[in-house]
């Protein structure tokens, strides 16, 4: 039910991890470039191809002279999940270790964080023929009304998805009737592994945090010079082009960003709304982290401490 985990150069996963608006960019590039180093992305949002603002993604001229890896791999109208990210990894980690570099890997994902270490549980395969019964349910009963079937039977996950998220809600039942335990419990026995290392890999986990009323500070900076820097003429060329897909959608404040395009929201309250919601998003990363015991965080801040930073990461990830 868990699938096996990724095989890192030199059987080692050195990840350089924080929460949104950290400064994690910043310093990842400096450590590779001293280290020898090649980035892969953590982040599940970068993958999409120009969603390079909204997402903070590394500009080109922050990937300058560094290979970065897991970045603009499909188009935002196509659905991307952590089953395809693990998939299409392992080929680059083996690339990256046939000739001889280390792996860095940075972002903000704490959940494809937690699948490199744990592998995923992905619940038992999709029996096709129970598959289309309960889809053909939910059309039948609408989507209010099918969730409610799910609360009744795993409040847990009811509680966790909303009831238009059909496919999810679909397979949580899914999974209850193929093997008579709740997905629920299933993912709550997954988290308690957290201890637990893979079996022949080794992690060193940095991490580059703030306080929270520096973070907030942090936050609220970076969406105004994202806003000012070319966001809502991004996402209407995204809008007009392929448009948003079912997890492209999910990305923090493309949604406030189109509002705003169709004169639902000024730009303050664009901005205000958009930090609001990547504070809580950074507070729910904050949580994720707690899981991990090993993580060292890093004292300082990138633009101020830079080179005692890039230091202390080396040293923890052994590079020194």
């Amino acid at each position: 039910m868990t699938s096996p985990h990724p095989q890192f150069p030199s059987g080692e996963l050195c990840a350089l991890i924080g929460p949104t608006a950290a400064g994690k960019t910043a310093l990842s590039t400096l450590v590779a470039e001293r280290a020898g180093a090649e980035i892969v992305s953590l982040d599940s949002m970068q993958v999409y191809l120009g969603m390079d603002i909204g997402t903070a993604k590394p500009t080109l001229q922050e990937r300058a002279g560094i290979p970065h890896h897991m970045l603009d791999l499909v188009t935002p109208d196509v659905r991307y999940d952590v089953q395809r990210f693990l998939r299409e990894l392992q080929p680059v980690l083996l690339d990256i270790e046939s000739r001889g570099k280390r792996a860095l890997f940075v972002g903000g994902t704490a959940f494809y964080l937690k699948v490199l270490t744990h592998g995923l549980f992905d619940g038992p395969e999709v029996d096709p023929a129970l598959r289309a019964r309960l889809e053909e349910e939910l059309d039948q009963l609408g989507a209010e009304a099918f969730h409610a079937k799910l609360a009744e039977l795993d409040p847990k996950s009811a509680q966790r998805l909303h009831p238009n998220d059909g496919r999810r809600v679909v397979r949580a039942l899914e999974v209850l009737e193929q093997t008579g335990r709740t997905l629920s419990a299933w993912q709550q026995q997954w988290r308690e592994k957290s201890g637990e290392r893979a079996a022949g890999n080794q992690r060193r986990l940095v991490g580059v945090g703030h306080a929270v009323p520096d973070l907030d500070e942090r936050i609220l900076r970076r969406t105004k010079l994202m806003l000012d820097g070319g966001w809502p003429e991004e996402a209407q060329r995204v809008r007009e082009t392929t448009g948003f897909g079912e997890t492209s959608a999910q990305a923090l404040g493309y949604s406030q960003v189109l509002r705003l395009l169709d004169g639902e929201l000024t730009e303050q309250d664009c901005a205000q709304e958009i930090a609001l919601r990547t504070r809580q998003f950074a507070r729910k990363q904050r949580t994720w982290y707690r899981k991990f015991e090993e993580i060292q965080w890093l004292e300082g801040v990138v633009e101020t401490d830079r080179e005692a930073m890039v230091r202390e990461a080396l040293e923890a990830f052994g590079w020194a």
